[in-house]
């Protein structure tokens, strides 16, 4: 497979292949436990604190990955930040293997910390392993995605059978093995990485400011969680999760629009580029509407599968979990198939409007799919077929595949060239916006109509994506220009 590809990529595949393992494992256990945790007494979360937490583990997961970039690049480099990383992710999951309210919460912290240091990273030594770029580089990241791929896979079969069937913990401490061994093969065949992400020094006065600028960032996090915390013994503000969810999402709309309105009003760029700028707001906008939906797999679609879904096949009830390896399986399938697709369609290939209102139709159509299957739930029956989520499930990557990828393509290639770096960041913002959304939205899940929830849910993706296909040749003519 990886054929005359640099050794590097194998170090990288199998990295990244157990990250996403014990990433995509424990997330596919986690609201199914602290809403199992109501019942045992542990935590007593209700459906919508327990999404509150959800929602903001997995935007931040998103957020921190601008930080992680920073440090790498200013501090200590990619290959560093990777191993120090994958360290603190498997910290946190054996935190979380402890059966204790506290070490939880402090394991989920360690993880964001850890993948916001490994996930940006990685994938900039990949990059780093091509200097010659072209057709070479671009077959290297396919290789990278299916190590993604196939961590996703796996990761919810044995975490999941292992959390759900015999102990919560137990899964939770499968990731953080499976997170280990990706650091044992990582420090093994790291002289194999070359340069590519080692740390380039800089001059001593840089390096120092560099330091400082790291310290006041971290001080002004802890001093507002102090004054938040203050602020809640004294009675003074009711800081709940809920609230915290609601205000994170808030503020990452508030510094989009902040920024975006900046680079476009207040910077000595061309016409052309201003345009381009309007475009990446514009497919912010759609993305954080994507992920809103797409990242309910984790959240609603996987209490739907706990609790409204027939899983017993032969007289054996299979894991919830085991649903959410579907996706990664489709992936695997069907990225090729979509790749050749756009190659043999050529001067046809859809523009990058017309790709983003696909995906979110395609979205929208795969809740539609769900609703339908949802109005056949009875609380005293078995249960709703999988094949339901399964349908679903295929249509939401297909979706994907029109959207991710092409997004991230067009980010770069739209961008300023001095401000590529920035624009990633609100690529990623808009999928931190999109996995809070998701959150809040699976927090309905009981209190609302399971129908209604997942038929507002599809009606207002397929609009967005209506929206998108209906304004694709303006935005491609009068904004994007030559750029396909």
């Amino acid at each position: 497979m990886f054929g005359s590809h640099p050794r590097g990529l194998a170090t990288l595949f199998f990295t990244e292949m157990w990250e996403r393992f014990s990433y995509y494992g424990m997330r596919g256990l986690l609201l199914l436990f602290m809403i199992a945790a109501v019942k045992d007494g542990d935590f007593g979360m209700d459906a919508q604190t327990g999404a509150a937490v959800y929602g903001l583990y997995t935007a931040m997961v998103y957020l921190l990955a601008l930080p992680g970039g920073w440090i790498a690049d200013r501090l200590i480099g990619q290959q560093k930040a990777v191993f120090i990383g994958g360290t603190i992710i498997a910290a946190g999951h054996f935190s979380m293997a402890i059966p204790n309210e506290y070490t939880f919460f402090m394991g989920l912290i360690l993880i964001v910390i850890g993948t916001g240091l490994l996930k940006p990273n990685v994938s900039t030594i990949v990059g780093g392993l091509y200097p010659e770029g072209g057709a070479r580089r671009d077959a290297g990241f396919s290789i990278f995605y299916m190590g993604i791929n196939l961590g996703a896979f796996f990761g919810p079969l044995i975490c999941g059978y292992l959390g759900e069937n015999v102990n919560w913990h137990l899964g939770f401490s499968a990731a953080g093995f499976g997170m280990v061994f990706g650091l044992i093969q990582y420090k093994i065949t790291q002289k194999y990485l070359g340069d590519s992400g080692k740390f380039q020094k800089v001059d001593a006065a840089q390096h120092r400011s560099d330091i400082l600028a790291l310290y006041k960032g971290i001080g002004a996090i802890l001093l507002i969680a102090l004054i938040l915390f203050g602020l809640d013994a004294s009675g003074i503000l009711d800081v709940t999760l809920q609230g915290l969810a609601g205000a994170t999402g808030v503020i990452i709309v508030s510094l989009a629009l902040v920024y975006f309105l900046y680079v476009i009003f207040f910077t000595r760029l061309e016409s052309q580029e201003k345009k381009r700028v309007f475009v990446i707001a514009l497919l912010f906008v759609g993305a954080a509407i994507f992920w809103s939906g797409f990242e309910q797999a984790g959240s609603s679609m996987n209490l739907f599968a706990k609790q409204l879904t027939d899983r017993v096949m032969f007289g054996w009830e299979m894991p919830a979990s085991w649903l959410q390896s579907v996706n990664a399986l489709f992936i695997v399938i069907m990225a090729p198939i979509m790749g050749s697709v756009w190659v043999w369609l050529g001067k046809y290939n859809p523009s990058i409007p017309t790709k983003f209102g696909l995906g979110l139709l395609l979205l929208g159509s795969g809740f539609f799919v769900l609703a339908w299957g949802a109005s056949y739930t009875n609380p005293d029956g078995p249960g709703v077929s999988p094949m339901w989520l399964v349908a679903t499930y295929y249509l939401h990557t297909i979706g994907e595949l029109c959207l991710s990828p092409v997004g991230l393509s067009s980010v770069t290639k739209l961008s300023p060239k001095p401000l590529v770096g920035q624009m990633m960041g609100t690529w990623f913002m808009g999928a931190a916006l999109g996995n809070l959304i998701a959150g809040l939205v699976a927090g309905q899940f009981g209190s609302l109509p399971i129908t209604e929830l997942f038929t507002n849910v599809a009606s207002i993706v397929a609009v967005a994506g209506v929206v998108f296909l209906i304004f694709a040749r303006p935005i491609q003519n009068k904004l994007i220009g030559d750029i396909k």
